[in-house]
């Protein structure tokens, strides 16, 4: 016996063919109207009262909506991608804007509004965010950058999704691109002493510091004699940013934290010698403004094995011309170094 919806419930059916509908084993598929007013179909139940059953639960949550607000969801739903991303990234107000809300308004101009801008939000799917990551890799963009992409896109639609632009989930089930980090080799001993023979006066004390103190390439621009709380411990509370070329906060800590770092006797026999440790802070920021473009990536090619091959080459060039500011090899870019913490002091420093 076929039973009988109140209106607005929606209907239930089989679309199997078969004579005797009623009974076939064939699963029922019902047909509704969902909160943004959009026609949609759910199959696989096996009798007629789970399918009732499911179309009075999503009418019971139907009819507890207040109209306002079913209106207001339906209208969120007709924003496009592109406008929803434009109120949502001001709304991240613990962002860093100088590092990471720059890199997600990069991920946003660059990739997310030219291939899914004007999409409106209740028409994306999860097939949809699949065809964008291959667009993605078609298009030669990089794994680490594809990460980061898919990051920002999902933090988008999720927000969007829990505010009731989309009944589903528009990444339910994508797969975050693979990323395998390439290994960090810790350069031997030798090359370290052959860098800082071919590196100047404040090149040389940020390769120390990196070395002798585990510190990041930002933070060994920051140096200062004050930090100095021990004498065989370095407090570290700011370092130089890449971008800002001025203090910053230490990466993933909150501004006024700190760490506290081994402090090697090599490193304080290399402040004696050296002329910033009469002005440290003044000396650091104005050596990082000079150093910016070019020392940067030449000091975190000394961190970074993939880039030893352009390091040597860098290092033997100053060796035989006799300069002691080396040139920028191509190809290296800025990476935080992995330092173990005293790996100057066991090995001679």
């Amino acid at each position: 016996m076929v039973r009988q919806l109140a209106r607005g419930m929606g209907s239930f059916f089989k679309e199997c063919g078969c004579s005797r509908p009623t009974r076939c084993p064939h699963p029922y598929t019902i047909r509704f109207r969902d909160a943004l007013g959009k026609q949609r179909e759910e199959a696989g139940f096996g009798t007629q009262d789970d399918a009732v059953e499911r179309l009075t639960q999503i009418y019971a949550e139907k009819k507890k909506t207040a109209s306002s607000v079913a209106e207001a969801r339906r209208e969120l739903g007709q924003q496009t991608v592109a406008e929803y991303a434009k109120q949502w990234r001001p709304r991240q107000r613990r962002m860093t804007e100088y590092s990471t809300g720059w890199h997600v308004d990069s991920s946003i101009n660059v990739h997310i509004v030219p291939r899914l801008g004007s999409r409106k939000l209740n028409s994306v799917t999860p097939i949809m965010v699949e065809c964008f990551l291959d667009e993605l890799e078609a298009d030669g963009v990089g794994r680490g950058n594809q990460v980061n992409i898919f990051r920002t896109l999902k933090a988008i639609l999720r927000d969007a999704y829990g505010k009731g632009a989309m009944a589903d989930d528009p990444v339910k089930g994508v797969q975050e691109p693979e990323y395998v980090r390439q290994k960090v080799v810790i350069p031997p001993l030798a090359y370290v002493k052959k860098a800082l023979t071919a590196a100047d006066e404040d090149l040389a004390l940020e390769i120390v510091m990196m070395v002798g103190c585990g510190l990041r390439n930002g933070e060994a621009r920051a140096v200062n004699v004050n930090n100095v709380v021990a004498d065989d411990v370095y407090r570290v509370h700011e370092q130089i940013h890449s971008n800002t070329h001025k203090p910053a906060k230490l990466k993933h800590r909150k501004a006024g934290e700190f760490r506290e770092v081994p402090l090697p006797r090599s490193v304080r026999e290399r402040w004696s010698g050296t002329r910033r440790s009469t002005a440290p802070r003044r000396r650091a920021i104005c050596c990082a403004v000079r150093a910016a473009i070019t020392r940067s990536r030449w000091s975190a090619a000394v961190c970074r094995g993939s880039s030893r091959t352009s390091l040597q080459r860098t290092v033997w060039g100053c060796t035989a011309s006799g300069t002691t500011s080396p040139r920028t090899p191509s190809g290296t870019g800025y990476r935080s170094p992995t330092w173990r913490n005293g790996w100057g002091k066991e090995n001679g420093l």
